[in-house]
């Protein structure tokens, strides 16, 4: 087997297959990257009182929230906002707020938001019952909350005034921290954690813009995809960015903490949403722009403009814009015509872009380069996973670490020191002979990319697995599917997390795909619905030097089939697949066992006779 080097350590990546590398995690623990944290939309429902809250809030009083919104605090229909509940509003203290009935503790404001199905003043007496001080509502939920004889604040837009209040409530906490927000369609959750690389060895080294607030500060924050860390704490992620409320409770627990920086993404959802209100980075990221996510935008200049809110100066003090990508090159061009700072980047090499990369050098699982910055001070680089989007998100992650005061080198030695991102390119080792990879790839764009990166440094054939998921965007699905087509050996088209929809007419939007694909231009199409049975299959196809590609789910840890979350992990799956194929083979080259003295009747449908008609007939049973 040739030697390659390890993405991610793990249980199913032992140490011992790749030379050690440095841990992030402080001494005395292994290295390698954290294992995914299941999120909850992929898993069973865990226990509330829900996401981690500072211990030590200072009580703000209900009438002070009251004026924040535009309301005196003896207003009962007046006003922006408006607080009933009478003279039982006197004296009212809150001491934190959440939008989860479920998750409410004493001395909370209730969030009631309007829903697409339910409205969350349906919530309203579940919420009083755990000792909830006040509502905030609109219009329409204003009554059933006023039933409930609490002080209710009504104000048409309450979303839109979660995050001012939570920053409020919880004493502004994002002030105390160096902010790094992370934007763009594909490579969001690589950076941050490269960013977040960078930021832990500037504060091993007492880099002052990392220090924290508090007495044994150094530690860092991290908010994105598929967990949250606070220090080397995880976190499960529900969405890629919390909720306002959630979100500054959890810079108000950093803080307590003593982390002193926190690399974030931040989703175009999180943006039209307020999920980031009260938020003011101190750097803002712009990795690239490609379609995704249209059945929320109606067309990609709703995209870009759901995007480019963050680089306002209500959001952010200054811009890092990667200058290669279309969109990215519009909105630098705008932005200095607004005499906004930004600072670009340029993985191409263009030498207009403030830092470039030159002397790029591709390795199976990763590349070096020379990162060269607008005072010529050359940098050298590694970007830790394989493919030139890589080599992108490593000098997005440089140029931003830069920007905010960070020092070159000691960027450049925490990206290169990043052991992996779950499910993003993450190695599976179980002994083959072959190279086994899971990631997130899951839109055209991300799926070519990886593709074309593997296919560099493949020596034999790629024999890829993907699906799409139901209840999203169904644009992408036939280019998803001719894609795998046209650049794997074999490409297995199987089910996503297909939610309510049918897995077999997602199957076939993909197939119309792949069969619009000229048939000597593409490879081997199946298609299986069982998404275990087909990464077996692409297992039973691979040979000495082939590459099998498990793509969509990544760091995922359940699929979503009408409903119900079952336990399903891409990694665990693909290591399973590659141990029962090597037992079986270990067994048939096995000597066979001496014949057995009792003679076997002919009518016995288990006989030698007849083994493969058994097997196929459970195997069609199962399905």
């Amino acid at each position: 087997m040739r030697h390659v080097r390890t993405i991610t350590e793990s249980e199913y990546n032992p140490q011992g297959s790749a030379p050690p590398r440095p841990s992030l995690r402080g001494a005395g623990s292994p290295p390698g990257t954290l294992t995914a944290v299941p999120q909850a939309d992929q898993t069973s429902p865990e226990s509330f009182p829900g996401p981690p809250r500072p211990a030590r809030v200072a009580p703000v009083p209900l009438a002070e929230l009251a004026r924040l919104l535009d309301a005196d605090a003896s207003a009962t229909g007046s006003g922006d906002a408006q607080q009933g509940g009478g003279t039982a509003d006197a004296g009212v203290s809150v001491t934190g707020i959440t939008h989860d009935s479920r998750a409410v503790r004493p001395g909370d404001i209730y969030a009631a938001l309007p829903g697409a199905r339910l409205h969350g003043a349906d919530f309203v007496e579940q919420a009083q019952s755990l000792g909830a001080a006040a509502v905030l509502t609109d219009p329409g939920g204003t009554a059933r909350a006023e039933a409930t004889g609490l002080p209710v604040l009504t104000v048409p837009d309450p979303r839109g005034r979660m995050g001012e209040l939570a920053a409020t409530i919880y004493g502004t906490p994002g002030d105390d921290l160096l902010q790094i927000g992370i934007t763009g369609t594909s490579g969001k959750t690589t950076t941050a954690y490269l960013v977040d690389g960078g930021l832990r060895k500037a504060a091993e080294k007492g880099e002052p813009r990392t220090a924290g607030t508090v007495d044994g500060g150094g530690l860092t924050g991290l908010i994105g995809t598929v967990e949250s860390r606070i220090g080397d704490e995880r976190i499960k992620s529900e969405r890629t960015t919390p909720e306002a409320t959630d979100l500054q409770a959890l810079f108000g627990v950093m803080r307590e903490r003593g982390v002193g920086s926190v690399t974030m993404e931040v989703s175009s959802h999180a943006l039209v949403l307020g999920r980031v209100d009260g938020c003011v980075f101190d750097v803002a990221v712009f990795n690239n722009l490609s379609p995704e996510h249209l059945d929320f935008h109606p067309d990609m200049e709703d995209y870009f403009q759901a995007k480019r809110q963050l680089f306002t100066p209500e959001r952010s003090r200054a811009a890092v814009v990667n200058f290669d990508d279309e969109y990215g090159f519009r909105l630098l061009t705008e932005l200095r015509g607004e005499g906004r700072p930004v600072t670009t980047f340029s993985a191409e090499g263009h030498p207009d872009a403030d830092w470039r990369a030159r002397d790029v050098e591709v390795g199976p699982l990763g590349s070096t380069f020379t990162a060269v910055g607008p005072d010529g001070r050359e940098v050298l680089a590694a970007a830790p996973l394989a493919g030139p989007f890589n080599v992108a998100n490593a000098l997005a992650a440089l140029t931003a670490l830069v920007v905010a005061g960070i020092d070159p080198s000691t960027a450049a030695e925490g990206i290169g020191t990043v052991p992996g991102v779950p499910g993003r390119l993450q190695r599976v080792d179980a002994g083959q002979d072959y190279l086994a990879i899971v990631d997130y790839a899951h839109k055209t764009d991300a799926v070519e990319s990886v593709l074309y990166a593997v296919r560099k440094v493949t020596e034999g054939a790629v024999h890829a697995v993907l699906g799409c998921g139901g209840d999203r965007d169904p644009h992408k699905r036939p280019g998803m599917g001719a894609a795998l087509a046209r650049l794997s050996d074999t490409a297995v088209l199987t089910s996503d997390n297909p939610r309510s929809e049918d897995p077999l007419a997602i199957l076939a939007t993909m197939l119309r795909g792949a069969s619009e694909v000229p048939a000597h231009e593409r490879g081997t199409v199946l298609l299986e619905e069982d998404r275990a049975a087909a990464i077996r299959a692409a297992v039973g196809r691979a040979g000495p030097g082939d590459t099998v590609l498990v793509l969509g789910k990544g760091h995922e840890q359940g699929q979503d089939i009408a409903g119900v979350v079952r336990p399903f992990d891409d990694v665990q799956v693909l290591h399973d697949a590659i141990r029962a194929r090597a037992a079986a083979e270990q067994a048939a080259a096995a000597p066979a066992a001496p014949p057995s003295p009792s003679p076997v009747s002919a009518s016995d449908p288990l006989s030698s006779s007849s083994p493969s008609v058994a097997h196929h007939r459970t195997d069609n049973q199962k399905r």
